[in-house]
């Protein structure tokens, strides 16, 4: 589980990087057993999303979590499966459309900005 949050934290801090907006990270953990952490984020043309996403790939299987599926590479919303770490990235519209914040919204937020200055901390 807490590789899993680290993982979330760390596909976050990607999408933020890429000027990913509104990056959120979501605990599934007490609502699903099917995966523990969504990280949604927004980018504004298909080639930033393409870049949020495929430098999650990287980091992620450079901390062996290499990605097990992706759906949606030419469309507006694409999602990556790490496992137990889903990656939704979406154009403006699609985010809007929807609605993955209201739909899981009994989810706690994440505050992975906080988590990662944590684990720095810790080292």
């Amino acid at each position: 589980m807490e590789e899993a949050r680290r993982n979330a934290c760390l596909i976050a801090q990607v999408c933020f990087e890429f000027r990913g907006l509104d990056v959120l990270v979501l605990d599934l953990t007490q609502i699903t057993p099917l995966f523990d952490f969504f990280v949604i984020a927004t980018g504004n043309s298909r080639r930033q999303n393409h870049a949020m996403a495929n430098t999650s790939d990287d980091v992620m299987a450079a901390h062996d979590s290499p990605r097990r599926g992706t759906e949606g590479m030419e469309g507006p919303w694409i999602c990556h499966d790490y496992g137990d770490v889903v990656l939704h990235v979406f154009m403006p519209e699609a985010r809007e459309h929807y609605d993955l914040e209201n739909l899981w919204a009994d989810a706690p937020r994440v505050d992975w900005q906080a988590e990662l200055a944590k684990q720095e901390k810790s080292k």
